[in-house]
Protein backbone atom coordinates (compact mmCIF):
# COMPACT_ATOMS: atom_id res chain seq x y z
CA UNK A 1 0.00 0.00 0.00
CA UNK A 2 0.73 3.36 -1.08
CA UNK A 3 -0.89 6.36 0.98
CA UNK A 4 -0.75 10.04 0.94
CA UNK A 5 -1.27 11.80 4.45
CA UNK A 6 -2.56 14.92 4.09
CA UNK A 7 0.51 15.79 1.00
CA UNK A 8 0.88 19.42 0.26
CA UNK A 9 3.36 20.16 -2.74
CA UNK A 10 4.19 23.72 -4.02
CA UNK A 11 6.79 25.40 -6.02
CA UNK A 12 7.58 28.70 -7.45
CA UNK A 13 7.20 28.57 -11.39
CA UNK A 14 8.26 32.15 -13.12
CA UNK A 15 8.22 33.84 -10.46
CA UNK A 16 4.98 32.40 -9.38
CA UNK A 17 3.44 30.05 -6.63
CA UNK A 18 2.35 26.67 -8.50
CA UNK A 19 0.31 24.72 -6.28
CA UNK A 20 0.53 20.50 -7.15
CA UNK A 21 -1.16 19.06 -4.42
CA UNK A 22 -3.54 21.00 -1.73
CA UNK A 23 -3.91 18.80 2.14
CA UNK A 24 -4.50 15.69 -0.51
CA UNK A 25 -5.04 12.13 1.26
CA UNK A 26 -5.28 9.11 -0.82
CA UNK A 27 -4.80 4.71 -0.84
CA UNK A 28 -3.05 3.00 -3.96
CA UNK A 29 -3.99 -0.31 -2.86
CA UNK A 30 -1.96 -3.41 -3.35
CA UNK A 31 -2.68 -6.05 -6.18
CA UNK A 32 -3.90 -3.01 -8.35
CA UNK A 33 -2.23 -0.90 -11.03
CA UNK A 34 -3.70 2.82 -11.34
CA UNK A 35 -3.64 5.12 -13.96
CA UNK A 36 -2.44 8.91 -13.20
CA UNK A 37 -4.77 11.54 -15.09
CA UNK A 38 -4.51 14.86 -15.19
CA UNK A 39 -3.92 17.70 -17.73
CA UNK A 40 -0.58 19.66 -18.95
CA UNK A 41 1.01 20.84 -15.78
CA UNK A 42 -1.01 19.54 -13.64
CA UNK A 43 1.44 17.87 -11.88
CA UNK A 44 1.44 13.92 -12.85
CA UNK A 45 5.63 13.89 -12.71
CA UNK A 46 5.83 15.40 -9.91
CA UNK A 47 3.38 13.47 -8.08
CA UNK A 48 5.51 10.36 -9.09
CA UNK A 49 8.60 11.66 -7.76
CA UNK A 50 6.78 12.47 -4.31
CA UNK A 51 5.88 8.70 -4.64
CA UNK A 52 8.95 7.48 -5.12
CA UNK A 53 10.73 9.59 -2.70
CA UNK A 54 13.12 11.73 -5.14
CA UNK A 55 11.09 15.04 -3.94
CA UNK A 56 9.52 15.35 -0.52
CA UNK A 57 6.19 17.12 -0.08
CA UNK A 58 6.21 20.48 1.60
CA UNK A 59 3.35 19.60 4.07
CA UNK A 60 2.32 16.02 5.09
CA UNK A 61 3.85 12.68 4.62
CA UNK A 62 3.89 9.27 1.95
CA UNK A 63 3.64 5.87 3.80
CA UNK A 64 4.81 3.12 1.53
CA UNK A 65 4.71 -0.62 2.98
CA UNK A 66 5.87 -1.72 -0.33
CA UNK A 67 9.37 -1.60 -2.41
CA UNK A 68 8.58 1.44 -4.60
CA UNK A 69 10.81 1.72 -8.05
CA UNK A 70 12.22 5.26 -9.10
CA UNK A 71 9.51 6.78 -12.18
CA UNK A 72 11.10 3.74 -15.16
CA UNK A 73 13.55 5.37 -17.08
CA UNK A 74 14.21 8.20 -14.89
CA UNK A 75 18.19 9.25 -15.23
CA UNK A 76 17.96 12.28 -12.96
CA UNK A 77 19.55 10.48 -9.81
CA UNK A 78 22.85 9.68 -11.95
CA UNK A 79 25.75 11.87 -10.54
CA UNK A 80 27.41 13.23 -14.13
CA UNK A 81 31.51 12.64 -13.21
CA UNK A 82 30.90 9.14 -12.07
CA UNK A 83 30.92 6.52 -15.07
CA UNK A 84 27.95 4.01 -15.97
CA UNK A 85 29.54 1.27 -14.08
CA UNK A 86 30.19 3.64 -10.84
CA UNK A 87 26.15 4.63 -10.74
CA UNK A 88 25.38 0.87 -11.49
CA UNK A 89 26.95 0.08 -8.24
CA UNK A 90 26.29 3.15 -6.12
CA UNK A 91 22.24 2.17 -6.64
CA UNK A 92 22.83 -1.35 -6.37
CA UNK A 93 24.18 -0.59 -2.35
CA UNK A 94 21.72 1.41 -2.12
CA UNK A 95 18.99 -0.90 -2.42
CA UNK A 96 20.35 -3.71 -1.13
CA UNK A 97 21.33 -5.65 -3.97
CA UNK A 98 24.85 -7.76 -5.27
CA UNK A 99 26.04 -4.83 -7.00
CA UNK A 100 28.09 -7.45 -9.50
CA UNK A 101 25.02 -8.96 -10.02
CA UNK A 102 23.13 -5.92 -11.19
CA UNK A 103 25.90 -4.72 -13.11
CA UNK A 104 26.28 -7.88 -15.08
CA UNK A 105 22.08 -7.78 -15.74
CA UNK A 106 22.39 -3.84 -17.10
CA UNK A 107 25.84 -4.93 -19.07
CA UNK A 108 23.77 -7.60 -21.01
CA UNK A 109 20.58 -5.89 -21.52
CA UNK A 110 21.60 -2.11 -21.99
CA UNK A 111 24.17 -3.19 -24.35
CA UNK A 112 26.64 -0.12 -23.98
CA UNK A 113 29.86 -2.33 -23.54
CA UNK A 114 32.57 -0.17 -22.92
CA UNK A 115 30.61 3.12 -22.14
CA UNK A 116 29.60 1.91 -19.22
CA UNK A 117 33.55 3.08 -18.24
CA UNK A 118 33.18 6.38 -19.04
CA UNK A 119 31.43 9.11 -17.19
CA UNK A 120 27.53 9.52 -17.85
CA UNK A 121 28.03 12.86 -18.96
CA UNK A 122 29.51 12.45 -21.92
CA UNK A 123 26.65 9.80 -22.73
CA UNK A 124 23.95 10.96 -25.38
CA UNK A 125 19.93 11.28 -24.03
CA UNK A 126 19.71 7.49 -25.68
CA UNK A 127 22.64 6.24 -23.87
CA UNK A 128 21.60 7.31 -20.65
CA UNK A 129 17.56 5.72 -21.23
CA UNK A 130 19.47 2.49 -21.97
CA UNK A 131 21.23 2.60 -18.71
CA UNK A 132 18.41 3.57 -16.56
CA UNK A 133 15.58 1.32 -18.52
CA UNK A 134 18.34 -1.24 -17.83
CA UNK A 135 18.69 -0.69 -14.48
CA UNK A 136 15.37 -0.46 -13.73
CA UNK A 137 14.64 -3.68 -14.85
CA UNK A 138 17.83 -5.46 -12.69
CA UNK A 139 15.80 -4.46 -9.43
CA UNK A 140 12.72 -6.13 -8.61
CA UNK A 141 10.37 -3.86 -7.26
CA UNK A 142 6.89 -4.53 -5.84
CA UNK A 143 5.29 -1.57 -7.14
CA UNK A 144 7.05 0.30 -10.77
CA UNK A 145 5.89 4.22 -11.36
CA UNK A 146 5.81 4.59 -15.13
CA UNK A 147 6.20 8.06 -16.54
CA UNK A 148 5.26 8.41 -19.98
CA UNK A 149 7.99 5.96 -21.30
CA UNK A 150 9.43 6.18 -24.70
CA UNK A 151 10.63 3.91 -27.03
CA UNK A 152 14.51 3.84 -26.87
CA UNK A 153 16.82 2.19 -29.54
CA UNK A 154 15.97 0.09 -32.48
CA UNK A 155 13.30 -2.34 -33.18
CA UNK A 156 15.22 -5.74 -31.28
CA UNK A 157 16.08 -3.35 -28.42
CA UNK A 158 12.41 -2.27 -27.90
CA UNK A 159 11.47 -5.99 -28.64
CA UNK A 160 13.79 -6.87 -25.40
CA UNK A 161 12.13 -3.42 -22.94
CA UNK A 162 8.70 -4.86 -24.16
CA UNK A 163 9.22 -8.37 -22.76
CA UNK A 164 11.62 -6.95 -19.68
CA UNK A 165 8.79 -4.90 -18.87
CA UNK A 166 5.60 -7.32 -19.39
CA UNK A 167 7.66 -10.02 -16.63
CA UNK A 168 8.39 -7.53 -14.15
CA UNK A 169 4.27 -6.38 -14.28
CA UNK A 170 2.85 -9.97 -13.98
CA UNK A 171 4.29 -9.99 -10.11
CA UNK A 172 4.15 -6.41 -9.57
CA UNK A 173 1.74 -2.87 -9.07
CA UNK A 174 1.71 -0.35 -11.58
CA UNK A 175 1.52 3.43 -11.37
CA UNK A 176 1.26 4.89 -14.95
CA UNK A 177 1.39 8.14 -16.21
CA UNK A 178 0.34 8.51 -19.84
CA UNK A 179 -1.11 10.88 -22.53
CA UNK A 180 -2.31 7.52 -24.01
CA UNK A 181 -5.91 6.39 -22.95
CA UNK A 182 -5.09 2.95 -24.63
CA UNK A 183 -1.96 2.20 -22.62
CA UNK A 184 -3.79 3.35 -19.29
CA UNK A 185 -6.72 0.92 -20.27
CA UNK A 186 -4.50 -1.46 -21.39
CA UNK A 187 -2.32 -1.86 -17.84
CA UNK A 188 -4.29 -0.63 -15.14
CA UNK A 189 -7.32 -1.50 -13.22
CA UNK A 190 -8.23 2.21 -11.26
CA UNK A 191 -7.47 5.40 -12.08
CA UNK A 192 -6.38 8.92 -10.12
CA UNK A 193 -6.96 12.60 -11.60
CA UNK A 194 -5.58 15.32 -10.62
CA UNK A 195 -7.44 18.55 -10.79
CA UNK A 196 -6.44 21.79 -8.90
CA UNK A 197 -4.42 20.17 -6.40
CA UNK A 198 -6.79 17.94 -5.61
CA UNK A 199 -6.80 13.95 -6.42
CA UNK A 200 -9.77 12.32 -7.33
CA UNK A 201 -9.62 8.74 -7.39
CA UNK A 202 -11.91 6.35 -9.76
CA UNK A 203 -12.54 2.44 -8.08
CA UNK A 204 -12.35 1.48 -12.21
CA UNK A 205 -10.26 3.41 -14.93
CA UNK A 206 -12.73 3.46 -17.42
CA UNK A 207 -14.19 5.91 -15.51
CA UNK A 208 -11.24 8.24 -14.74
CA UNK A 209 -10.43 7.87 -17.92
CA UNK A 210 -14.03 9.43 -18.67
CA UNK A 211 -13.37 11.99 -16.57
CA UNK A 212 -10.01 12.96 -17.80
CA UNK A 213 -11.99 13.14 -21.55
CA UNK A 214 -14.31 15.45 -19.96
CA UNK A 215 -11.76 17.74 -18.31
CA UNK A 216 -9.49 18.21 -21.33
CA UNK A 217 -12.05 18.99 -24.21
Amino acid sequence: MIALERVSKSYRTDGRPKTVLDDVSAVFESGLSYGLLGVNGAGKSTTLRLIAGIELPNAGRVRRSRRVSWPLGFAGGFHPQMTGQENIHFVARVYGEDPRRIARFVQEFAELGDYLRNPVKTYSSGMMARLAFGLSMAIEFDVYLIDEITAVGDARFQARCAAAFDARRSTADLIVVSHSMQTIAKYCDRGALIVEGQLLTYPDVGLAIAAYLRLNR
